[in-house]
């Protein structure tokens, strides 16, 4: 065992959340080591090839990152050279629900309600009632943020200042909203339909963490990193280096170092101690309870209370690779939302039996304009189908490639299914791949260490909106939650998860946010 190193501040896990609060604390002068169990920086902004195909790890279309947005701005900030994003156009998703014809979602918000009163012209009343709705509930969770970077009591006061928004849009749930508005079932379908985007099913999920994500395509566009997901640790991880940083790939922290009930470094699954004054963890709030701290930390009132929020959704993805052009055969920059039953609020809980009752498509090679498909047309898109982790928690106590021929069977079952529906819709699209893998559950809990391989960390409940026990600043002194359980889902959540946590450190970066 060693005991050599010291550092300013240790950062746990290379998502965005860690790579953002590793390189904002970089920016005000501190010497941070960004610590990475996985082979690759990034997180789930991190991008893969096979047989010349390449796919981003969660990444298919971003907002909030408009040129002057403000988180466009603090990433050029966090950059050592200003990121590039396209934009995918007015049109970002298209909605495939029961046997209704497809609808094509559009921005900004006047231009989605024109399409929807074109397709619902008796529930006019309604869609404005939902447009409306959507703007206060996003609303809601700009004043309820700053309270994850603020001293516990200060954000108890603006809470309690902002209780009666937050009881209206943060304490009900989406399919509560949504019953007060319409009882039209398909538009009650259409208003639920990109849950997906943030993984908390209209009956569980706060209905200001939809407004939040929903609302922001609408406000701010949709738009794609040049260069795929790997251009965040592209830009940003130089940062950390630049100022006197490292970020080192393959360790895996076995346990936050305490004393005397502070945080006081880390213990590595080698055996290494590596300490610093402060130690932040983006690897999920239920997963640093679980797996970093001694059991005699104390605090047992906050670890229950995270322990207590539930996971969000797990998925299957069925990467493909295509030759051909792929336009002319219905793809497109923008995604779909297929819903072949009609019903939304659904997930794939006994796969592989069936069909999949939802499908997500997408295509990023369309969405990125420096990618060359090359006299082949080769192209890459990506499938993914929500589930339980139930159907494959009986092979998680087992390693990748020891899960026997039960599995493989199971796999090719999950993949033949997801790729059947896909055909239904995209028949020509079909005819043109040439490439098929599939990932389980069991990869993301692999790569990310999520528990119960939840892609979006935490449940979207309104219990985790209001939690105080994912504030950035822990009962611990010296450790730090960053990533999107502080915030929301999705990567400019966890980016806001990294620049609070940050600014909950030093204060300097206060200055940043507030510009």
């Amino acid at each position: 065992m060693t005991d050599s190193e010291h550092w300013d501040a240790i950062v746990i896990g290379s998502g965005i959340g860690g790579m953002a609060a590793a390189a904002a604390l970089s920016k005000v002068g501190h010497k941070v080591l960004l610590l990475e169990q996985y082979k690759t920086l990034g997180g789930q902004t991190h991008s893969f090839s096979r047989e010349g195909f390449s796919w981003d790890a969660g990444i298919h279309y971003l907002s909030g990152i408009a040129p002057d947005e403000p988180e466009r701005k603090l990433l050029d900030w966090l950059s050592v050279k200003p990121m590039e994003f396209t934009s995918m156009g007015s049109v970002y998703d298209n909605l495939h629900i029961g046997d209704a014809p497809p609808l094509a979602l559009s921005r900004p918000y006047e231009a989605q309600e024109r399409d929807l009163k074109d397709r619902f012209p008796d529930e006019a009343e309604a869609i404005e009632a939902w447009t409306a709705a959507l703007r206060e509930g996003r609303e809601a969770v700009y004043k309820n943020m700053p309270t994850r970077a603020m001293p516990e009591i200060v954000g108890t006061i603006l809470q309690w200042w902002n209780s009666r928004r937050l009881d209206r849009w943060c304490n009900r749930t989406t399919q509560e909203v949504i019953d007060e508005i319409t009882d039209n079932k398909e538009l009650a379908a259409v208003f639920a339909a990109q849950w997906g985007d943030h993984g908390g099913r209209p009956g569980k999920a706060s209905f200001a963490m939809h407004a939040l994500i929903s609302g922001s395509y609408l406000e701010c566009g949709s738009w794609y990193p040049v260069g795929g997901g790997t251009a965040f640790a592209d830009h940003i991880i130089p940062t950390v280096r630049a100022n006197g940083g490292d970020a080192r790939t393959g360790v895996t922290v076995d346990e936050v170092v305490i004393e005397d009930d502070k945080a006081v470094g880390v213990r590595t699954a080698d055996g290494d101690i590596i300490r610093a004054d402060i130690v932040v963890s983006n690897i999920g709030a239920r997963e640093t309870v679980n797996r970093l701290l001694p059991s005699d930390c104390g605090h047992d009132d906050w670890i229950a209370e995270i322990r207590a929020l539930p996971p969000s959704i797990a998925h299957f993805s069925l990467f493909l690779g295509f030759e051909g052009d792929i336009e002319d055969a219905g793809a497109s920059k923008s995604n779909h939302w297929i819903y072949p039953d009609g019903e939304v609020d659904v997930v794939w809980s006994d796969a592989p039996e069936g069909a999949p009752p939802h499908l997500f498509v997408s295509f990023a090679s369309l969405k990125d304009p420096t990618h060359e498909p090359g006299p082949r047309q080769k192209h890459s898109g990506e499938l993914v189908a929500w589930t339980d982790w139930s159907t494959v928690e009986k092979w998680a106590g087992t390693q990748s490639g020891e899960r026997g021929e039960e599995y493989r069977a199971f796999k090719r079952k999950i993949e033949a299914a997801m790729f059947a529906r896909f055909e239904t819709y995209f028949p020509e699209l079909a005819r043109l791949v040439v490439f098929r893998e599939l990932s389980t559950p069991l990869a993301t809990a692999s790569i990310t260490g999520h528990h119960e391989g939840a892609f979006y960390g935490l449940d979207v409940t309104p219990e985790r909106v209001m939690s105080d026990a994912l504030r950035a600043a822990t009962p611990i002194d010296g450790l730090y939650l960053t990533g999107q359980d502080v915030v929301s889902p999705g990567i400019p959540g966890a980016l806001w998860g990294g620049l609070l946590s940050a600014a909950s450190i030093d204060a300097k970066v206060f200055k940043q946010l507030r510009g």
